[in-house]
């Protein structure tokens, strides 16, 4: 583990795994631990992984300003974090809500991006996000699997607000619900800091056309990589988010959902490295 300080004196770490190329992480959650993004299936044979863990989470420090878990509010934090690691331009890859976070970096930043990869991404910065009724379209790809009888009900009541989150429903989040992806689930809790992912997304993080504007001007190649029985985004959004990019492909992972690199590790580690090693 290393750190560095940001610029209201948080102490932020990261960790670095693998050999190759650097390659800068966000994790999602939001703001949950790096930890879970594991060696992205391996691609730390290929690539020098660099992931951060984001303010109050993981081995980073707690902020003395809660408001500064807000997505706009680190951006910061990234630029300070590439100007510690010496990084003219950089390749930067974000999973989920980290992808929000990427989005704003890049509209503030675009000259340091050189390339940027979007990983089942969450694309709350350009206004749009997964509804209700995307997941539960999604979740009914599902319905010859053995638990699918039993999740249902359960993930239907928790979209509705009508029930509180149940474990049972987690199944839908994993393209294979098998022994790698329940170990997966298991330090979920822990790694996950939930205050700051409340205030993640507060009123004030976005603007989107703003962000839109600053984002069509980006010379950076972007990649927009779904799941194809995800239910956040679903691949139509995925396209949709792509879009918002003038050099921009999405690709569509078959039969993976939130966490494709561990779906198909194989063919998640070689569909990115198609794109970052173009």
């Amino acid at each position: 583990m290393s750190a560095f300080t940001a610029t209201d004196g948080t102490r932020l770490a990261y960790h670095l795994r693998g050999t190759g190329e650097p390659l800068a992480v966000l994790p999602g959650g939001p703001m949950r631990a790096s930890a879970y993004l594991g060696d992205l299936g391996g691609l730390t044979a290929h690539r020098a992984l660099a992931l951060l863990d984001l303010r109050g989470t993981g081995d980073s420090a707690v902020p003395a300003d809660p408001a500064t878990y807000r997505c706009d509010r680190m951006v910061d934090d990234v630029e300070a974090w590439r100007a510690h690691m010496g990084w003219e331009h950089m390749d930067l890859l974000a999973h989920s809500a980290g992808a929000a976070l990427a989005m704003l970096y890049a509209a503030r930043h675009p000259h340091r991006i050189r390339r940027l990869v979007l990983i089942t991404p969450n694309p709350s910065a350009l206004g749009m996000r997964a509804t209700p009724e995307d997941r539960l379209a999604a979740a009914l790809l599902r319905a010859d699997e053995p638990w699918f009888a039993q999740a249902f009900p359960a993930f239907r009541a928790w979209l509705a607000g009508e029930a509180e989150f149940d474990d049972v429903v987690l199944p839908f989040f994993y393209g294979r619900w098998d022994d790698t992806a329940r170990a997966h689930t298991v330090a979920e809790l822990d790694e996950t800091n939930e205050e700051a992912g409340e205030r993640y997304f507060a009123e004030g993080a976005f603007t989107p056309e703003a962000t839109r504007t600053a984002l069509a001007a980006l010379t950076a190649p972007v990649l927009v990589h779904a799941g194809e029985v995800d239910g956040g985004p679903r691949p139509a959004l995925a396209r949709r988010t792509a879009a918002a990019f003038p050099h921009a492909e999405c690709t569509v992972q078959p039969g993976a959902a939130h966490y494709p690199w561990l779906d198909d590790p194989e063919r998640f580690v070689r569909g990115t490295l198609a794109f970052l090693d173009r």
